[in-house]
């Protein structure tokens, strides 16, 4: 397969930005053109060879078009290609109050300064950014951490791809019949049952029938837990509330284990693109902020159990600890934080729950996303996660049609990815509307939409259907004493009953009904349901963990 292309775009400094970019020629096409038109007609050409674009680098004067019109231009041609504008210094600041309106509404993923010398690593850091970000979510891995065999994008094999999507590991698909197939069947003991078959790294070949299996591929079976002492903090879930407690917990001298039932990110590991996370100005997805959170977590000390559910909860009595009881083995804690999160709520409708994994997908889904370039979508959710499926989706499908039963997303969605999505023509908004039934043989091929005031329904073909449809807590496994509201969420601070204040005086914002036991993020009562908010909980609730362990006056 050709590799990959980066296309240059300049007039005056076509010279500076291929000298810059000579370092990538080994690995990439590095393409120059001198206007736009040249360069669509080499986006033309590499297309019809085969060839991927992954990065174009406009410079912000062209000499036959607009920047915008370029790259609207580009963008209609190679939607997958991330997009760089870029302005000579002697134009930047100049050019600056023009085109950085761009970037809120998706024109182009960055503004930058032209390198001014050799090594300029702040520009190079953006660009490797952008290209680490497209070969992810776009190009096939050219390292395979992970071979899986299978002769069908069936249901499991989806969810297996989409997990190991999730936890970063890269990977690809081979038929059993192929040469790599073959290899690792040859090695596999005895004949497979039924697919996929994994290949991972360092150990041998195995069939899978669950997601939970791939798990104990990397993180072993169920009863390695194995933790004898009583530790400082157990923190139950690996979404950015606990990783955030995880990392403040461990930083800070706290003995910290964390338990996580599914993927290290949560619900939020799912988001293809974070926009307006702080300190991050190009975005960053969710599986990459939950990777570095973890590998931040563990330079400190904390010890990850991934794949074991927690079951139960046991609160320590009298000085007791606190026992987190999972289907792996016990850990005992004298401190608990609930960071467990919430999940997608379903839909309800049994004729589209029927195709499940088979083009109906709860979350964003990023491994089915890449199968449905020219096809038309339906996304379901006026939250930011809908918003940036939807954007995400975009770039593969033909259309993308968000149904939100609100008229519009103006109450629930940040700005920006409003701003984005009224810009992008291949989304459109339906509000007032919802999803009440859909259809097809093997895979989805339709959905009727009902709107919510007349009743009137009309039905859209369609290849796939995205569920982001607001979250559900699941705290089933919480003792009684851990108090809750009437929709399943924790109650902390002043929202717990009275009866459980002490001396009429409410316990700190982030603590339970349960002295010693925290909740911090989603799960939690009248949480904010964003990124930010839930790690700056999680970073909280550990001065909160260090004031309970810390021995009051009547214990010196």
């Amino acid at each position: 397969m050709p590799q990959p292309a980066i296309v240059l775009i300049s007039q005056d400094h076509l010279d500076v930005l291929e000298q810059q970019f000579s370092r990538y020629a080994r690995e990439y096409d590095v393409r120059c053109c001198r206007s736009a038109l040249e360069a669509y007609h080499c986006m033309v050409e590499l297309r019809e060879a085969g060839s991927q674009v992954a990065l174009f680098v406009v410079e912000s004067v062209l000499p036959d078009a607009t920047v915008f019109e370029a790259v609207h231009k580009m963008r209609k041609l190679v939607p997958t290609a991330r997009r760089v504008v870029v302005a000579h210094w002697e134009r930047f600041r100049t050019d600056a109050e023009g085109l950085r309106p761009g970037m809120a509404l998706g024109k182009y993923d960055a503004y930058l300064l032209m390198p001014r010398g050799v090594r300029d690593e702040e520009f190079h850091t953006a660009i490797v950014e952008l290209l680490s970000d497209w070969g992810a979510t776009v190009a096939a891995p050219e390292v395979e951490s992970v071979r899986v065999v299978s002769p069908t994008n069936d249901v499991l094999t989806l969810a297996v791809r989409d997990y190991l999507d999730r936890i970063g590991m890269p990977h690809r698909v081979h038929e059993p019949d192929s040469e790599v197939g073959r290899e690792v069947l040859a090695r596999f003991d005895g004949e497979p049952t039924g697919w996929p078959v994994l290949d991972p790294f360092n150990k041998p070949p195995a069939q899978v029938t669950s997601v939970r299996d791939v798990a104990m591929q990397f993180y072993g079976r169920p009863d390695d837990i194995e933790v004898d002492q009583v530790v400082d903090l157990v923190v139950v879930g690996a979404g950015p509330a606990g990783l955030a407690a995880s990392v403040y917990g461990a930083s800070e001298g706290l003995s910290t284990v964390t338990v996580e039932t599914e993927a290290i990110g949560g619900q939020a590991g799912t988001s293809s693109m974070i926009r307006n996370y702080l300190g991050f100005p190009r975005g960053i997805s969710g599986m990459r902020l939950a990777q570095r959170a973890r590998n931040q977590a563990i330079r400190f000390g904390t010890r990850f159990f991934t794949g074991w559910p927690v079951v139960r909860l046991e609160p320590g009595v009298d000085g007791a600890p606190h026992v987190v009881c999972t289907e792996g083995g016990d850990v005992r804690a004298r401190a608990v934080v609930i960071a467990s999160g919430v999940t997608y709520r379903r839909l309800g409708v049994p004729s589209l729950e029927e195709f499940s994994g088979r083009g109906v997908f709860y979350g964003a889904a990023m491994t089915a996303s890449r199968g449905m370039e020219d096809a038309d979508v339906v996304v379901v959710g006026g939250g930011n996660s809908a918003g940036q499926a939807a954007v995400h989706l975009a770039r593969f499908a033909r259309s993308v049609t968000i149904v939100v039963r609100r008229p519009d997303l103006a109450a629930t969605m940040s700005h920006y990815l409003i701003s984005e999505i009224d810009y992008n023509p291949r989304i459109e908004v339906l509000g007032s509307s919802r999803v009440v039934d859909g259809g097809g043989d093997d895979q989805l091929a339709w959905v009727e939409l009902e709107q919510v005031e007349s009743g009137e329904r009309h039905r859209r073909e369609v290849r796939g259907l995205f569920l982001l449809l607001g979250a559900e807590p699941h705290c089933e496994w919480l003792p009684d004493e851990v108090a809750r509201d009437a929709r399943g969420y924790v109650l902390t601070g002043r929202d717990v009953p009275q009866d459980a204040w002490y001396d009429g005086v409410p316990p700190p914002e982030l603590a339970t009904t349960v002295p010693g036991i925290f909740a911090a993020g989603d799960i939690r009562s009248g949480s904010m349901k964003r990124v930010a908010t839930a790690s700056g909980e999680g970073a909280t609730v550990v001065s909160l963990v260090h004031s309970w362990l810390e021995p009051g006056p009547a214990q010196v």
